[in-house]
């Protein structure tokens, strides 16, 4: 099995590279997609981010009011620490299941918005940086996500910085440009962890 962690600011383009590699043959554990059911209706993580936070977070059928939370956070170092540590180990724990189920000559891709954040790069094998500057980056939030630019450069701001990501990758994946120019790249990294895989299962 080759465990490769998947990273990269938000609107780098790193959900389609996910939907590639998956594509190609991949075990994708996506920690955004943990994240939301950790925190689903009657868990224990739901419990903990409303002690932590208040009612307000709810909407009025119970469920966590994302948009609320994400603004008290993306806005609040402090905050986004206390909800980091509620959700990152409950996440860690799933991820960790998952990846029990993976076969021996898997390539098997965490994809993790916060890995250069929380200093899990040791966790994997190699690191995969999707990569775009933080004008791309936000253009795409802008443009194609209808955030107001505040509220992007705020997420922006909360995450790592482009050297930070850069400086923890194994492999990167250029995606600043058009879209048909990030397929031949991912599929050329796909062949490479492929390689990886077979070599570390003894095939």
């Amino acid at each position: 099995m080759l465990k490769v962690g998947l990273t990269g600011g938000i609107g780098a383009g790193k959900s389609e590279v996910s939907r590639l590699l998956v594509s190609y043959g991949a075990v994708l554990i996506d920690a955004d997609r943990i994240a939301r059911e950790v925190v689903e209706p009657g868990t224990p993580g739901l419990a903990a981010v409303v002690a932590a936070f208040g009612d307000d977070v709810l909407t009025a059928e119970g469920t966590l009011d994302r948009p609320k939370l994400g603004s008290i956070v993306f806005a609040d170092a402090d905050r986004l620490a206390t909800l980091n540590a509620i959700v990152h180990p409950l996440v860690g724990a799933r991820s960790a299941e998952l990846e029990s189920r993976a076969g021996a000559g898997d390539v098997v891709v965490h994809d993790v918005p916060l890995l250069t954040e929380n200093g899990l790069a040791p966790l994997y094998d190699l690191v995969v940086v999707v990569d775009a500057s933080p004008k791309t980056q936000l253009d795409r939030l802008v443009r194609l996500r209808g955030m107001a630019a505040s509220e992007a450069e705020a997420r922006m701001a909360a995450q790592a910085t482009r050297a930070q990501r850069l400086a923890v990758a194994d492999l990167v994946i250029d995606n600043d440009g058009p879209l048909d120019a990030l397929e031949p790249q991912v599929r050329k990294v796909w062949e490479d962890l492929e390689r990886r895989a077979k070599a570390a299962a003894g095939e």
